[in-house]
């Protein structure tokens, strides 16, 4: 069975490739669902990793129902990743009502050509998975990446194994979400031929100052956070009184 590591940073990656694994999904930001990663990072990882590099490629954290702008970012880093030589594209894009969105997918598998496609696990998110099996595999993607709709993939097994009964031999469903050394058996037992893990170890450092960069409230699966043009106007506008 092949084990594709989810890596989020360039020490994760170089671990991957040390520790065996066969491949690694590049991204960023693991507690947002992962983002595309850094041309820095990128272009490191490529040049120093020696097993295949599959890129994220999600412009932003929050839902999959992308705008104009959206989607010619992530059509211009699927160029990107192809000059780089990276070894396959996992993205992906659904409707607002939770269907894959054809067009538009279809769009960024055809561009992608002729490294693989992998839509990543926005499949989690739609009305009638069956459904979108069959749509993936007529659009050309290679595999998808799912939990079987349950938040970790052990849970959704069922589900995962009817998922490959639809696709056959067309499409490669890899479980992905929860997997670890604990359950891993689970899914060699049940004959598929990938898994997708992050294999995450926590790491505290004691360096940080005690005023906190984050933001928990950014960190909500249903929101997407702009800076507000209304925002910015009344910002200069309190500013501009007081010169």
């Amino acid at each position: 069975m092949l084990l594709e590591i989810c890596a989020s940073n360039y020490q994760s990656a170089i671990n991957a490739q040390k520790a065996g694994a066969h491949r690694i999904e590049l991204c960023s930001e693991l507690g947002t669902g992962g983002i595309t990663p850094s041309y820095g990072l990128l272009k490191k990882v490529m040049q120093e990793l020696t097993i295949p590099v599959m890129v994220l490629i999600r412009p932003r954290s929050g839902n999959f129902v992308y705008s104009a702008a959206d989607f010619d970012i992530m059509k211009r880093d699927i160029e990107l990743c192809k000059e780089l030589g990276c070894a396959g594209i996992v993205s992906g894009v659904l409707t607002a009502d939770f269907k894959i969105d054809i067009k538009l997918t279809s769009e960024l598998i055809e561009l992608s050509r002729p490294l693989p496609f992998t839509f990543h696990r926005a499949f989690d998110h739609v009305v009638n998975p069956e459904q979108a099996v069959m749509d993936l595999v007529n659009l050309g993607a290679q595999r998808i990446l799912t939990s079987g709709q349950q938040p970790k993939a052990i849970d959704g097994l069922e589900n995962l194994k009817r998922y490959q009964e639809i696709a056959g031999e067309e499409l490669t469903i890899m479980p992905g979400g929860g997997i670890n050394a604990g359950n891993c058996s689970a899914f060699a037992k049940a004959k598929f031929k990938e898994i997708h893990a992050s294999a995450t170890e926590i790491i505290t450092q004691t360096t940080m100052e005690k005023v906190p960069m984050n933001s928990p409230k950014f960190l909500q699966e249903n929101i997407e956070i702009i800076s507000s043009k209304n925002n910015i106007t009344t910002l200069l506008k309190n500013l501009k009184n007081e010169d």
